[in-house]
C-alpha cells in the first residue's frame, strides 16, 4: 500500500512539472511572436523573462536533484571493476539501466522526459534571446539526461587518467571500453523514451559517445597536451616532444573513427574501408585542436617535420629520381590524349613517395570535424611540405647545367625526369581539389576571408596556387630543352645555311653520268650532323619524358626549325640553281622525315620551308608575274594566298624569288 502511495505521489509530481514546463513553453511561444512582431513592447519582454527565470531558477536545481537521487538508488553509477590481476584493465561493465525493474523503469522515465522537456525549453529561450530564431542547421549532441550519466562515470575514469598522463593510450583503451560496454543499454533503454518525448533527431547512442569523448578531451586538453605545448616551447625541450604528440595524434585518430564506428554500427564496415567521413564537431578529439590554434600550429609544424625527414632518406636515393616504366599507379582514364598511369607519366618514383607523405599528413585531420581548422591545418603541414618539394625541384633542375656548348644525354634525362614528376604532381593536386572534401574547404577559407573572388576558372581549387607553380616550372623547363635543342642545331648547321656557294650550278656533276635533273641526290654534308644530332635528341626526350610534354615539344622544334630555317634561306643571299633546288628539297625532306614517327603528316608542322620549295620549283614565267603582282602590297598579299602562300611575307617572298637561278 505504501509503495502504491509513492507511485502516485511521484506520478502526481511528475504530472505538475510536465504542466509548469508546458505553461512556460506557452509563454515562450508568445515571447516569440512579441520579438517578430512588436518590438517596441521591449519593456513588458524583458519583465516577463525575469520572472519565468526565477521560476526556472528555483525548478532546475530540484529536477536535477530529483535526478541524481533516483540514478544513486538505480546503482549508477557502476563500479570500474579491474581484472583478477590486480591490473588496471577494465573487465565487461554491468548495465544498470538494463537492470531496472518496471517501477524503476517508470520513475527513470519519467525524470529522463522532465529533464529532456526542460533542456527543450531552455535551448529555445536561448535562441530567442540571441535573435536566432531560425532554425539552426547544425544538431545539438548534448542531452542533459545523458550528461547526468555520463558525469559520476567521469570522475572515476579521471583518477585513473590522473596515473596514465605518460601512457595516454591507456586513457584511449578505458574511455573506448565504458564507451561501448554500455552503448547498446543507452541505446535500447533511453532511445524509445526519447522518441516518447518527441525529440526529433535526437540520438541516445551520439549523445552518449558525445559526452564520453568530452570527458577525455577535457582531460586531455588540461593534463595532456597543454604540458606538451609548454615542454615544447621550452627549447630544451623541444625536441622530446616530437614522438610524444604525434603518438597522442595517432592514438587520437585511431579512437575517434573507433568512436564513430560504434555511432553508426549498422555501417562501421566504412571505416574499415577507409571511407570514414568526418564527425559532427565534439564527436571527435581533435576538436580540441579547433578552437587552439597555437597548437594547431605546433601540430603542424611536427608533422612537417616528421615528413621531412622520411623525404630527406629518399632524396639522397639517386635511384628514386631516375625517370622508371614500370610504375603502376596514378590517374586513370579512358581518353587516350589524357595521362593516365605513371607509366604514361613516366614520373620518377619520388613524386609517387612525396605525393604519398603528403596524403598521409592530409589523412590525418579526416576527423577533425571543422573546415576552417582543417584547412589551416593542411596549409601549415602540407601546403608547406609542397613549397619545400617545388624549392628541390628547382635547384635540381638548375644542377643539370642544360646548355648547347655542354649538351649530354645524362643531363636531359634529368630534366625530363623532373618534368614529368612536377605534371604527375600538378595532376594528383588537382584530383585532390576537385574531390568534395576540399572544395568545402575553400569555400570555409573564402567565407572567413570575405575576400571578393575573381573571374577565374580555377578560383574554388583549393591547391590553385601549387598547381599554377607547377605548370610554370614545367613550361619554363620544357622552354629551356626546346632552346637548348634548337641552339645546338643551329651552331651545327651554321655552315650549310651560309653557303651561299652550296646551291649554286658550279658544281661538277659529270662523273656520274646523268643529267643535273635525273640526279637522286643524298643529304649535304654540312647538314648530315645536325640531322643525326637532332634525330637522337628527339629519340631520347621521346624516351624519357611524359606523352603530352613530347607532344608540345616535339611541335616547339618543328616550329623553330621552320621558322630558322625559312629565316635563313630568306636572308642569306643564296642563288639556287637547278640542281641545288634539288639539292634543297632532299635535305628538307630529310629534316621534315625525323618527325615522321610522330605524327602522319609532319609537313604541315613546316609551312614556310614547304612555302620557299614551292617558289623555288616555280617555272621561270609564272615566277615573273608573282614579282610583278608583289609591286603592289594588298594585291600581292591577295595573290599569294591564291597560290597557298600564307606564311612567308612579301619580302621574303620576293627575296626567295630574287635570287633564283
Amino acid at each position: 500500500m505504501l509503495c502504491m502511495n509513492v507511485l502516485q505521489d511521484n506520478a502526481r509530481k511528475h504530472d505538475k512539472l510536465l504542466q509548469a514546463i508546458k505553461s512556460m513553453n506557452d509563454i515562450e511561444q508568445v515571447l516569440v511572436v512579441i520579438v517578430k512582431f512588436h518590438s517596441q513592447w521591449l519593456c513588458l519582454l524583458r519583465s516577463v523573462d525575469v520572472r519565468v527565470d526565477k521560476i526556472l531558477a528555483a525548478l532546475r536545481p530540484k529536477v536535477f536533484a530529483d535526478h541524481r537521487a533516483l540514478l544513486a538508488s538505480l546503482g549508477w553509477p557502476p563500479k570500474l571493476l579491474q581484472s583478477e590481476n590486480g591490473s588496471e584493465q577494465i573487465t565487461d561493465l554491468p548495465n544498470p539501466l538494463v537492470l531496472m525493474l518496471e517501477d524503476k523503469r517508470r520513475n527513470y522515465s519519467q525524470s529522463f522526459i522532465a529533464l529532456c522537456a526542460l533542456q527543450h525549453l531552455q535551448d529555445k529561450r536561448e535562441e530567442r534571446q540571441n535573435n536566432n530564431l531560425k532554425k539552426s542547421e547544425k544538431r545539438n549532441l548534448r542531452l542533459w539526461s545523458i550528461d547526468e550519466l555520463v558525469s559520476p562515470i567521469s570522475s572515476r575514469m579521471e583518477y585513473h587518467f590522473g596515473k596514465w598522463t605518460e601512457q595516454p593510450e591507456y586513457m584511449f583503451a578505458l574511455t573506448y571500453k565504458v564507451t561501448r560496454g554500455f552503448i547498446t543499454g543507452v541505446d535500447d533503454v533511453l532511445q524509445p523514451i526519447i522518441d516518447k518525448a518527441g525529440l526529433i533527431s535526437c540520438s541516445a547512442k551520439e549523445a552518449w559517445v558525445y559526452a564520453m569523448v568530452q570527458v577525455l578531451s577535457g582531460f586531455l586538453e588540461k593534463k595532456v597536451i597543454a604540458l606538451l605545448a609548454e615542454r615544447y616551447n621550452a627549447k630544451h625541450l623541444k625536441s622530446d616532444v616530437l614522438s610524444s604528440w604525434l603518438h597522442l595524434v595517432d592514438l587520437i585518430i585511431a579512437f575517434d573513427k573507433k568512436m564513430q564506428c560504434l555511432v553508426n554500427l549498422d555501417t562501421c564496415f566504412l571505416v574499415e574501408s577507409g571511407n570514414f567521413e568526418g564527425p559532427s564537431r565534439g564527436m571527435s578529439v581533435l576538436s580540441i585542436f579547433c578552437d587552439r590554434h597555437d597548437w594547431l600550429k605546433i601540430w603542424a609544424k611536427l608533422e612537417f617535420k616528421n615528413a621531412w625527414t622520411k623525404l630527406n632518406t629518399e632524396l639522397k636515393e639517386e635511384k628514386m629520381w631516375v625517370v622508371s616504366g614500370t610504375c603502376k599507379s596514378g590517374i586513370d582514364t579512358d581518353q587516350e590524349h589524357l595521362l593516365s598511369t605513371t607509366e604514361d607519366l613516366k614520373a620518377p618514383p619520388i613524386a609517387d613517395f612525396f605525393l604519398k607523405v603528403i596524403w598521409e599528413m592530409i589523412e590525418r585531420c579526416q576527423t577533425m570535424p571543422s573546415l576552417l581548422p582543417r584547412a589551416q591545418f593542411i596549409r601549415s603541414a602540407a601546403g608547406r611540405f609542397i613549397w619545400y618539394f617545388f624549392k628541390i625541384l628547382l635547384l635540381r633542375f638548375k644542377a643539370t647545367e642544360l646548355s648547347p656548348h655542354n649538351f649530354d644525354d645524362g643531363s636531359i634525362v634529368r630534366a625530363c625526369g623532373l618534368i614529368n614528376a612536377s605534371r604527375y604532381i600538378s595532376i594528383k593536386l588537382q584530383e585532390w581539389s576537385d574531390a568534395v572534401d576540399f572544395l568545402e574547404m575553400k569555400i570555409a577559407e573564402n567565407d572567413s576571408s570575405k575576400k571578393k573572388l575573381d573571374d577565374r576558372m580555377d578560383s574554388d581549387c583549393f591547391f590553385d596556387e601549387e598547381i599554377r607553380s607547377l605548370s610554370e616550372m614545367e613550361t619554363n623547363w620544357l622552354v629551356e630543352i626546346i632552346a637548348v635543342i634548337l641552339r645546338q642545331f643551329e651552331i651545327l648547321s651554321w655552315e650549310y645555311v651560309q653557303n651561299k656557294y652550296s646551291f649554286e650550278e658550279d658544281q661538277d656533276y659529270s662523273n656520274l653520268g646523268a643529267s643535273r635533273d635525273s640526279i637522286d641526290l643524298v643529304v649535304s654534308n654540312d647538314f648530315v650532323e645536325a640531322l643525326d644530332a637532332l634525330k637522337s635528341w628527339l629519340n631520347i626526350v621521346k624516351k624519357n619524358l611524359n606523352k603530352k610534354d613530347f607532344l608540345d615539344l616535339w611541335r616547339s622544334i618543328a616550329e623553330g626549325l621552320d621558322h630558322y630555317i625559312s629565316s635563313s634561306i630568306s636572308t642569306s643571299e643564296i642563288r639556287f640553281s637547278k640542281i641545288g633546288i634539288n639539292q634543297f628539297d632532299a635535305d628538307m625532306q630529310a629534316l621534315i622525315f625525323i618527325f615522321q614517327p610522330y605524327c602522319a603528316r609532319p609537313h604541315a608542322f613546316f609551312p614556310c620551308i614547304n612555302e620557299i620549295l614551292k617558289l623555288l620549283k616555280l617555272k621561270e614565267e609564272e615566277a615573273n608575274i608573282i614579282k610583278g603582282l608583289l609591286s603592289s602590297e594588298e594585291s600581292g598579299r591577295k595573290c599569294l594566298h591564291l597560290r597557298g602562300i600564307r606564311h612567308l611575307s612579301v619580302n621574303q617572298v620576293l627575296q626567295v624569288l630574287r635570287y633564283r637561278n
